[in-house]
């Protein structure tokens, strides 16, 4: 551990369902954490949270669980690599949820556009059956309080259960609602 800090001020998070590392607590700043010589915006310090959800172009069931965790595992490599704090990521078959915090430098469109972009070529890279894989055209994305995390990487976590018996569909209205936004339903899902 760095900087002194002690086994309680650290916090356990887990991409998809594997691999565990640890997040400092309270959440660090992006800013401190950037490789650069000079910081774009001195004194800026930040706690974004961002639950993003899409689902594959049609819902196709195209995200197999013998690849699943691999998909998981790299569209939390993309966040890092974007500078961006994966801390939980999973879903089923035909749609994923991403839980991730975001330097003030990262949009939430751009978030959304450089995982759903990445993760999709990678998958026609790697598995050449999936060759039409495709993400849908829109997404959700939600802001997170510090507070409710755990209960977002639980409700992740337990995607599997909750689509024993709500479709992705009601799922995604459901979130909207829970969150206020107004949408047309002949638009809902690309």
């Amino acid at each position: 551990m760095a900087n002194g800090e002690s086994r309680s001020d650290v916090m356990n998070v887990a991409v998809g369902l594997n691999p565990r590392y640890d997040v400092p607590k309270p959440f660090q700043s992006f800013q401190s954490r950037r490789r650069r010589s000079k910081p774009d915006m001195a004194n800026t310090y930040s706690q974004i949270y961002l639950h993003i959800v899409f689902s594959t172009k049609n819902r196709d069931t195209l995200i197999y669980r013998d690849i699943e965790e691999r998909v998981w595992a790299y569209m939390g490599g993309i966040a890092k690599r974007h500078e961006m704090t994966p801390i939980q990521i999973g879903g089923i078959e035909d749609h994923t949820h991403v839980l991730v915090g975001t330097p003030t430098t990262v949009s939430a469109s751009q978030a959304a556009k450089v995982i759903k972009g990445d993760s999709s070529r990678w998958i026609h890279e790697t598995f050449p059956r999936l060759h039409d894989f495709a993400w849908q055209d829109g997404y959700g994305v939600f802001s997170v309080s510090r507070s409710a995390i755990p209960d977002v990487v639980d409700y992740i976590k337990r995607q599997r259960e909750h689509h024993a018996e709500r479709s992705f569909e009601d799922e995604y209205r459901s979130l909207l609602r829970l969150h206020d936004i107004d949408f047309d339903e002949r638009f809902l899902l690309g």
